[in-house]
């Protein structure tokens, strides 16, 4: 065998530098993914302590809290809610916020109690959508009940 031959002979081509970042980029993005899944399964009162997060979880809060009061303004006027299951399905969505928003337990607690606290921002709209709910000859409007619901939902700090 001539010696000319052996320059053929040799090593494997080396690995482009793009299969590294690659990689790297990959384990990046599975550690940031379980980071994510994470924080968004974490309960809410621990979410409120961790001082990056706190500002993103309100205003998510706050936008899927508002989304939902606009669904249900959207169903009473459509005619698929009454103005008795428009003030609860209200109400209930109010207090549900008021508890994530707050860690207070706005689902039980009367209206005395909410004015008497630091949810008394939220009392005056309570107290029309309760008589809404429970008071068949209200007048009240429910779009606007609605419309105030959203409000506090919005500017809740």
């Amino acid at each position: 065998m001539p010696d000319d031959l052996l320059r053929f002979v040799g090593g494997p081509p080396a690995y482009s530098a793009w299969w590294l970042w690659l990689g790297v980029a990959l384990i990046v993005g599975v550690m940031l993914w379980y980071t994510a899944v994470f924080v968004a399964t974490m309960p809410s009162g621990r979410l409120r302590t961790l001082p990056v997060v706190r500002t993103l979880h309100a205003r998510l809060m706050r936008y899927r809290f508002a989304t939902t009061v606009r669904t249900i303004a959207r169903r009473h006027r459509e005619g698929e809610l009454t103005a008795v299951q428009t003030g609860a399905a209200l109400s209930r969505t109010l207090r549900s916020f008021l508890h994530q928003a707050t860690g207070r337990r706005a689902q039980y607690m009367q209206l005395k109690t909410i004015a008497a606290s630091d949810l008394a921002p939220a009392a005056p709209v309570l107290e029309a959508l309760g008589e809404v709910q429970f008071d068949a000859t209200s007048a009240a409007d429910v779009d606007r009940l609605a419309a105030d619901t959203e409000e506090v939902i919005r500017s809740w700090a």
